[in-house]
């Protein structure tokens, strides 16, 4: 019964895995690409590491698995903020569906960046 469980963990993270890879090559624009491989591979990877622990489960690898987990939650967030600002602030085009700009009223419309430019906010 474990396996059964073990592999339906490890199925749907690979699905969610193969979504975030789709959703990279088909969302239009750099921000809906990011969400798509920050949210949806996380939540994939999660998944996988949940499976691997029901399959194969030690102590050593559960500690492994937590901190696989740990680390990935922590740094895709703020890798993804980081890349959605620096894109904004480099003026990468955005859908032009797109309705709301929320950044628009934190920097303006005179965005200027010049070589020396400090990103410390």
């Amino acid at each position: 019964m474990t396996d059964v469980i073990a592999a339906l963990f490890l199925v749907l993270g690979s699905f969610f895995m193969f979504l975030a890879g789709l959703g990279t090559w088909r969302f239009p624009d750099l921000y809906s690409r990011m969400h798509a491989a920050t949210k949806a591979a996380s939540f994939g990877i999660g998944l996988m590491m949940t499976g691997l622990l029901i399959a194969y489960f030690s102590f050593y690898l559960l500690i492994m698995a937590v901190l696989v987990i740990t680390f990935i939650f922590i740094t895709a967030p703020v890798a993804a903020h980081m890349l959605g600002r620096a894109g904004y602030l480099l003026r990468v085009p955005q859908y032009e569906k797109t309705i709301v700009d929320e950044m628009s009223e934190l920097y303006g419309e005179d965005i200027t960046l010049s070589s020396d430019a400090h990103f410390d906010d």
